[in-house]
């Protein structure tokens, strides 16, 4: 098993895709956490004394980076999901790897664990550039650089973590349910976009809907991330991965997003082990 893991943590980390959507993904965080709105507040006479100012500080960074982890860094490991199982089917090895011995479920498995260990990756190189940006801030405006205590760190990257994790085994499904890419990849996005947004947009204008959006996904990760500083004001205005609530209980959080994750990952299981590969 732990051969398997390695081999396919070996092809996910030679995937080009899997570079750029980490890329991706840091480059937008470092833009839209700290380059624009340090530019922009720097232009309006703001000092580093000012709220949302001081959001860009050291002692502010796990909120700052984490507002992006529920649905702008969800909808790219997304992606990642869709392409690790989702390219098997246009290369067509997956056939050749049942024929040569392993089981079913423990080809899935091996994914699963390599793109649990890639998804540290984006947790990491995330919270790394946030460091490097909030403390070149506090030195450029000679602001204390108070940095976060290391239980709040160790809390974040676990959240984050957990929160890809449950977006990405959503685009393994995908890939599987598809047989390909582009539709898996064209289906995640429009749920995350379109149904997500739209209904909890829709659900918020009535008094006996609004309670469904506390089992969304979005809901869910907001909620997870606020008890570690994600505040409603760092989220309201945040494009097309705004959310102002409602939110749930931190435990509920964690039992809803498990339960999305013991989902996915039981009918991937289910799907691959009944239906022709072929």
């Amino acid at each position: 098993m732990i051969g398997s893991i390695s081999a396919e943590l070996l092809v996910i980390r030679k995937r080009a895709s899997t570079w750029i959507l980490m890329g991706v993904f840091v480059v937008l965080a470092v833009l839209f956490g700290y380059v624009f709105p340090y530019f922009t507040g720097t232009s309006n006479g703001g000092s580093a004394f000012d709220q949302p100012f001081s959001d860009l500080l050291p002692g502010n960074m796990v909120p700052t980076t984490l507002g992006g982890f529920p649905f702008f860094g969800g909808a790219l490991v997304l992606i990642l999901g869709v392409l690790t199982l989702g390219s098997d089917y246009g290369w067509g090895t997956l056939k050749t790897l049942f024929t040569q011995g392993p089981g079913r479920l423990q080809v899935l498995g091996a994914k699963l664990a390599a793109v649990g260990v890639v998804l540290w990756g984006f947790v990491l190189l995330d919270f790394a550039a946030s460091a490097v940006c909030s403390g070149l801030i506090a030195v450029r405006e000679n602001a204390a650089a108070d940095w976060p205590d290391a239980w709040l760190l160790i809390r974040a990257f676990v959240a984050a973590w957990f929160i890809l994790a449950v977006w990405a085994t959503l685009g393994i499904l995908l890939g599987l349910v598809t047989r390909g890419t582009a539709l898996g990849i064209g289906l995640g996005i429009l749920y995350g976009l379109a149904i997500e947004g739209l209904l909890t947009a829709f659900f918020d204008t009535s008094d006996l809907l609004r309670p469904l959006i506390e089992g969304f996904l979005r809901a869910n990760g907001y909620s997870l991330v606020a008890p570690l500083g994600v505040t409603a004001e760092m989220t309201r205005d945040n494009g097309p991965g705004s959310f102002s609530g409602p939110y749930v209980d931190g435990g509920q959080a964690v039992l809803v997003l498990g339960l999305y994750l013991i989902a996915f990952v039981g009918l991937t299981g289910w799907v691959m082990r009944r239906r022709d590969i072929a």
